[in-house]
Parts: structure tokens; C-alpha cells; sequence
């Protein structure tokens, strides 16, 4: 997950003295920190250091990341005018973004180099409510209250992200992965109507991109389904939903991936060997396995053990690929 970054200390140093918006804002520093699990844990891909907010606030959105809160917006999202205020965005305007991108390309080498961007709907939470939010009341009240405005404002976002990606894509990756991260807030069929048409939005927007498309959310179990119809050629599964039963409900026809549940990794190796061997057999139900955990590294984790548990996907995978 992108946030691997966070239990290094090469990282906490790095980044000490430099507001997080700032540090996506710098190639150079956007560079250094993408490379660090690289190198620290040998894994099989970099996933491009940002945050989900960086397009949003490129678009004119007034808005910083507080340390300990997370993304606070200035002026949300109440009105039509609102809305019409978040502009599309183009290379220029997240031109840091670009060069960072065709850096680690040539740093990375045969290493492929994974973009990103937040979902219309999670962005749109952030937009509403303000700043994080436990219930997304607002969300939701705009959403069921007013839904031609929460369809303009999405559709807006929906602009925003394919840009986005875009330029990511032009520069380089090898491939995209779209975050919801607040769409397991709602029911399946909120999802399907006020969520879904912009995911699909997106995903169908880079079809003929070149490149693969994942897609992510947490506490999505009951949405996995219609997940698995906005476009995306992976789908990403929280701990919280077996790889086998997430297949089940995405289709045969999506590779899936995940899902090691973070907090294990603070379990002694044993439990942790397992957890590891018991998401690889479950994977195989797939036509394709991502191995990842089921959201981002937490903080407190030893460095030391994700360089195991690479290692140890490493030599499973290997020898499952020997018996053929």
C-alpha cells in the first residue's frame, strides 16, 4: 500500500520538517520517498508517493493536510456555484507531479511504478463534510436531499480524477489504482446510485489508457459486486472479506487483490507466516493475486517484518510457479 513509507524512518526523517502537501508538491523529495520501500523491502512494484487530495487542490479547492486530522477544506461544498469553482486540471497545473513520475521511471528501471487518485465519492466526502468525518451525515444528506447538485459535484470530481490520471499515465506508470477509501460507508444500493456512474466514469475514461486498473475500498465487502462493474481489471479486497468469497461476489474474470489485515503484522512471525500462507491459497480462486495488505502500513510497524513477508510471497510464489 503507498502508505509503507510510514514505518521507516528514512521516511519520518525526510519528511520532519516538510507539511505533507508541500512534500507531494516536490519531485525530488516525491521521488526519495517512493523509492524507499523500494529499496528497503524489495517489493515488486513502487506506488507513487501523493495523496488523494493533491488534483482537488490543483482544481482551486481551497484546502491543507493537518498533521493528526487529515485533509481540512476551507470552504466545503455547498452550493452549485461551489461545484462550478472546482476547474479541470491539466499537466501544467500538477506539472510536479509529471516530473516526479518521469523520474522514478528512469530510477525504477524494470520496476513498474503504480499511479494513483482518490474516487469521486471519497473526494466529494471531503469536500461536503469539511474534513474526515465518522458518519458522512453531511455527505449523505446532500446526497440523498440534493442529488442533482451531489451528481454535478461528483461528475465534477469524476473530470478532476481522469486528468489527473492521465498525466500520470502519459508520464509513465504502469499502472493506475482508483481509492475509495469512505465508500464502504454506504448500502449497496446508495452505491449503485449515487457512486457507481462516476467510478465507471473514471475506469471507462482510461479503457484505452494502456495501462492496468485497480480499485480500491474499505468496508466494501457488501459492495464488492458492483465494484467489480465500474471497469477496473483488479479489484482490491479489505481484511475484512476472504480473497475466495471477495471472487465469488467481484466475478471470475477480475484478478483480485490484498488482503493481509495491517495490525497482523504486529503479531509475532508464526501468526504472521500463516496469515501470509492462508491469503495465497485463498488468492488462487482468482484468475490473478495482487498479495498486499488490506489497507495501509501503520505506523508502528517493524520495517523488518514487511521485508519478511515480501520475501516470504516471494519464495510461495515462486515455488507454486515451479509446480506449475
Amino acid at each position: 500500500m503507498r502508505q509503507a513509507g510510514r514505518s521507516l524512518p528514512e521516511y519520518r526523517e525526510i519528511r520532519a520538517s516538510v507539511p505533507m502537501l508541500e512534500s507531494c508538491r516536490r519531485p525530488e523529495l516525491v521521488t526519495e520517498i517512493t523509492l524507499q520501500p523500494v529499496r528497503r523491502h524489495g517489493v515488486d512494484a513502487a506506488i507513487l508517493f501523493s495523496d488523494i487530495v493533491v488534483p482537488v487542490a490543483a482544481a482551486g479547492v481551497d484546502l491543507d493536510i493537518v498533521p493528526g486530522t487529515g485533509p481540512v477544506v476551507a470552504e466545503p461544498i455547498r452550493t452549485a456555484a461551489d461545484v462550478e469553482r472546482i476547474r479541470p486540471i491539466t499537466r501544467d497545473d500538477v506539472w510536479y507531479v509529471d516530473e516526479a513520475v518521469r523520474q522514478l521511471v528512469t530510477e525504477l528501471g524494470d520496476t513498474p511504478l503504480i499511479g494513483f487518485a482518490g474516487a469521486p465519492f471519497t473526494l466529494a466526502s471531503y469536500l461536503v463534510e469539511g474534513g474526515p468525518s465518522r458518519t458522512h451525515a453531511k455527505t449523505k444528506a446532500l446526497m440523498y436531499g440534493e442529488p442533482e447538485l451531489w451528481h454535478a459535484l461528483c461528475g465534477r470530481l469524476a473530470e478532476v480524477t481522469i486528468g489527473f490520471l492521465r498525466v500520470q499515465i502519459e508520464a509513465g506508470v504502469s499502472a493506475v489504482q482508483l481509492f475509495d477509501s469512505w465508500a464502504g460507508a454506504l448500502s449497496e444500493a446508495d452505491y449503485r446510485r449515487y457512486v457507481l456512474p462516476h467510478s465507471t466514469a473514471v475506469l471507462s475514461g482510461l479503457a484505452h489508457a494502456g495501462v492496468p486498473r485497480i480499485h480500491f475500498g474499505v468496508g466494501t465487502g457488501e459492495l464488492l459486486g458492483a465494484m467489480g462493474e465500474a471497469g477496473a481489471d483488479v479489484v482490491g479486497v479489505d481484511w475484512r472479506t476472504p480473497l475466495d468469497v471477495a471472487t465469488r461476489r467481484i466475478g471470475p474474470d477480475k484478478a483480485v487483490q490484498g488482503n493481509l489485515d495491517p495490525a497482523v503484522l504486529l503479531a509475532p512471525w508464526p501468526v504472521v507466516e500463516a496469515e501470509v500462507r492462508r491469503i495465497l491459497d485463498q488468492g488462487r480462486a482468482a484468475p490473478g493475486h495482487v498479495f498486499n495488505l488490506g489497507h495501509g502500513v501503520l505506523p508502528e510497524t517493524d520495517p523488518d517484518v514487511l521485508t519478511r513477508v515480501v520475501a516470504l510471497v516471494h519464495e510461495l510464489s515462486s515455488r507454486r510457479a515451479d509446480q506449475g
